[in-house]
């Protein structure tokens, strides 16, 4: 069996981006999904019809970068103060633009999309 400490300290020294491909190379291999399950109400029958069942507020939510913007800078900042990336790697990140965080809890999105915006980022809550 491989090491189990040193598999933990490897994932420890990746950088977001880095864990998220690990992740979705983890559940293709294996055919699995690190999503919650999510249970879904019947609805109820009313007469030989069924009612429509009403539509489920999200309530995870993904923070996406679309542009850094003039304030690249405080835009960086802003990006290690909520994913805990060093300076490099929050450097590439707001370069690269995308995903920043996933399934965040919409309060947390919401406060996240305004810091960036805040510090003259172009982001999107999906």
């Amino acid at each position: 069996m491989a090491d189990v400490k040193k598999m933990i300290e490897e994932i420890k020294n990746m950088t977001v981006l880095e864990l998220n491909e690990l992740v979705k190379a983890i559940e293709e291999e294996f055919g699995v999904s690190a999503a919650a399950p999510v249970a879904v109400a019947a609805a109820p029958v009313a007469g030989a019809a069924a009612a429509a069942a009403p539509a489920e507020e999200k309530t995870e939510f993904n923070v996406v970068l679309k542009d850094a913007g003039a304030k690249k800078i405080d835009v960086i900042k802003v990006v290690r103060a909520f994913t805990g990336l060093g300076l490099v790697e929050a450097k590439t990140a707001v370069e690269k633009g995308g995903v920043l965080k996933e399934n965040v809890a919409k309060e947390e999105a919401e406060k996240i999309l305004a810091d960036l915006k805040a510090a003259g980022a172009t982001a999107e809550l999906q």
